[in-house]
């Protein structure tokens, strides 16, 4: 109960410090005294909580309509690729004074920027990774909920969330260190002569590197490290320990992870006792059997999968996109020529190069350790808060590093700058590569050691196919987090020091720092154009392939 109350107490707190008066011109200054980072910590838990919620309700709705209807997946899909590619400073750009709008003179608005900001760098990749379980449930056991007669309603809540519960939990915990990774970005809004400094350990980062202070870069990968540690017992232990439950197996697993948390609260009959009508309220509504109602004409169920409707569908289609193109060429092409395109575009192919290589050597390096990792339960439960903790690190607390070592050492900024890029989305590779280690059946495994599959065999027929859907996950959002990484790591500074990349994510950054919404637009259609066109041509076959491999039955 004492452990509840703090909670709750905590939660009051931070959102008491979320809604306040706000006056651009008179915000108070980020404190670097150590003393101030507590509350400044509990203001950046509470906005990566909201924004997290605020993407599991997204990944629920949305990957489950792109998984459900082809219609809408080949609509849906090719949207979320776009969304990825968007950099955070490309959302911050463009709905900042919208939020600001909406609230004038209240904190809440600059608030939601930033919780909107953090959303942004979360859902995504829980929504890829959810869709890529929903269309890889095993057929033999949506066959068996069939044939219970289950309604789409049960299904979805009895075997589809529980199949992708596993996968999920793991790319949550990613998700929230793609947000710490740029919680700098948006905590320390900057948008041409607008800017805005919420109270919390972002902002204290960005004041830090402004002041060349090392001790407040110090405490505030402490405070960050405090942060995780909590993060990672309080909510992502108990989580990963529960969710072992779903894993697909017809053998128990010889280890199971724990959770002290977890214990705890299983064994008290007064929290037992508490959340018990909950837990009934919650059991009925996934029993209810209600179904989508048919129209009826004649007797007879009438189709909606005709091919009228398809004509329909992508005539409104056609109509929209093509609306869309002729707005966006009147604003943007006004102001902007041939010239900038071709600056644009060049820069783009650029980061591109540099986005393929970073991901292949990524690629090579997390795939062995994450299988190794995720095969030894005790070992995962070891090195979850590491990777956390490494993962949510910002690429802005190894800026004092990367411009001492390249001026010192007269190096090119453009390749050793590259490196930056992939601290943060390298990650991406290792969780869910542990994820799908974890989640693997032992049974394959017990079988696959009766045969003596041994070294590359292993790798080739058992391993690699059982954790490829994971990986084609983990790879499609690395690659879009290096884009979005790109930002904060081909244009960095370090005190009066501005060092930059050629590249198209020095190229939107220095567009944002001028407010020159334009070139801004331009960036970000580009970056959104090829990393759209990477998706299509490589991994989404790749997710065909992995679909079509791991549905058994």
């Amino acid at each position: 109960m004492l452990l509840l109350l703090g909670i709750v107490l905590l939660l009051g707190l931070g959102a008491r410090e979320m809604v306040g008066p706000f006056v651009p011109a008179q915000q108070v200054p980020i404190s670097l005294s150590p003393a101030a980072l507590p509350l400044y910590t509990l203001g950046t838990v509470m906005r990566m909580l909201a924004a997290l919620v605020a993407s599991l309700v997204f990944t629920f709705t949305y990957a489950t309509l792109a998984a459900k209807s082809r219609r809408a997946e080949k609509v849906l899909i090719p949207v979320l690729d776009v969304l990825q590619s968007v950099p955070i400073l490309g959302y911050l750009s463009f709905t900042v004074l919208f939020f600001v709008s909406l609230f004038p003179g209240n904190i809440l608005g600059p608030e939601l920027a930033a919780i909107f900001a953090i959303f942004t760098s979360q859902a995504w990749n829980m929504a890829f990774s959810f869709y890529q379980s929903l269309k890889t449930v095993p057929a033999d056991l949506d066959e068996v909920s069939r044939s219970f007669r289950e309604t789409a309603w049960q299904r979805f809540w009895r075997l589809e969330v529980p199949f992708a519960m596993p996968g999920l939990v793991w790319n949550m915990m990613m998700s929230m260190s793609g947000g710490w990774f740029f919680v700098v970005a948006a905590e320390a809004i900057s948008v041409g002569d607008l800017k805005i400094a919420l109270p919390g350990v972002g902002s204290y980062v960005a004041r830090a590197i402004e002041e060349r202070d090392l001790a407040a870069v110090g405490w505030a990968i402490l405070a960050m490290a405090v942060a995780i540690l909590l993060y990672d017992q309080l909510l992502f232990r108990p989580m990963v320990a529960w969710a072992d439950k779903f894993r697909f197996e017809q053998t128990a697993a010889q280890v199971v992870p724990r959770s002290w948390v977890l214990d705890l609260f299983r064994r008290s009959p007064l929290l037992n006792r508490a959340v018990a009508p909950i837990a009934a309220v919650m059991r009925k509504g996934v029993r209810m059997r209600f179904s989508v109602a048919w129209s009826r004409k004649g007797g007879k169920r009438v189709s909606f999968t005709g091919p009228l409707i398809n004509v329909v569908w992508y005539a409104l289609l056609l109509y929209f996109g093509s609306y869309m193109v002729y707005r966006i060429i009147g604003i943007v092409g006004s102001a902007l020529s041939l010239h900038d395109v071709r600056i644009a575009a060049a820069n783009g192919f650029l980061t591109l190069l540099r986005v393929a290589i970073l991901i292949a050597i990524a690629s090579a390096i997390w795939v062995p350790v994450g299988v190794g990792i995720g095969l030894h339960p005790v070992l995962t439960e070891r090195v979850q808060p590491i990777a956390q903790f490494l993962a949510a690190f910002p690429a802005n607390l190894f800026f004092p590093i990367a411009v001492y070592s390249i001026i010192e050492f007269h190096l090119t900024p453009g390749i050793w700058l590259s490196p930056l890029m992939i601290l943060g989305a390298q990650w991406y590779i290792l969780f869910n590569v542990i994820a799908g280690a974890s989640a693997f059946p032992s049974d394959l495994r017990e079988a696959a050691a009766s045969f003596r599959i041994r070294r590359w065999r292993w790798w080739r027929d058992v391993m690699l196919p059982g954790i490829f859907p994971y990986y084609v996950t983990g790879a499609i959002t690395a690659a879009g987090g290096a884009w979005n990484a790109s930002i904060v790591s081909e244009a960095v500074s370090w005190g009066p020091i501005k060092l930059s990349a050629s590249g198209l994510g020095a190229y939107i950054a220095q567009m944002t720092e001028a407010g020159d919404y334009p070139r801004i637009a331009l960036g970000v259609i580009v970056m959104s154009i090829l990393v759209t066109a990477t998706n299509k041509l490589l991994w989404r076959p790749l997710y065909v392939m992995a679909e079509r491999r791991s549905r058994l039955g």
